[in-house]
């Protein structure tokens, strides 16, 4: 399955670092950014949820919330957050269906060898939970300006 701008985006209730738990609905009315990344402790993974990290005031002054979601156990986000600081949701998707669900889970390959894992991806939903922004491939540097524009622009 896949999601493309101006599709309804996907439900999801996911558990969170903190032993909470995020519901996608439950934020109706206020725009969500979605970052799926492959791994916490990674040197890629690290920059880009540490580039979202500092942003988070400005995404805050336009009531946008961010959330981060990897195959990672809740109790490993935990550590990533608090190693790294991070001051938004990062939530759990160990059996892979969000993931499946939004088109992330991808083959990959790496040094010739084939494999499953998160292809990383950003996606802007506005208040009314339709998908706006959708980025793929994401290179990391540059990425979380060009999707703080974008929620601005809604």
């Amino acid at each position: 399955m896949t999601v493309d701008v101006g599709d309804k985006a996907p439900d999801f209730e996911l558990p969170t670092d903190g032993n909470g738990s995020v519901k996608l609905s439950d934020l109706a009315g206020k725009p969500v950014v979605i970052y799926f990344y492959p791994k916490d402790m990674t040197p890629g993974c690290t920059t880009e949820s540490c580039e979202f990290r500092d942003a988070e005031p400005d995404f805050s002054a336009v009531d946008a919330q961010i959330i981060g979601i990897s195959k990672d156990s809740a109790d490993r986000h935990d550590k990533f957050k608090a190693k790294h600081d991070l001051n938004f949701i990062l939530a759990s998707d160990e059996n892979g269906t969000t993931c499946e669900d939004y088109g992330v889970w991808k083959e990959k390959s790496m040094y010739g060898k084939k494999f499953m894992g998160i292809e990383r991806s950003t996606f802007v939903i506005d208040g009314n939970g339709v998908i706006r922004n959708a980025w793929r491939k994401v290179k990391v540097k540059g990425h979380v300006a060009e999707v703080l524009e974008a929620v601005k622009a809604l």
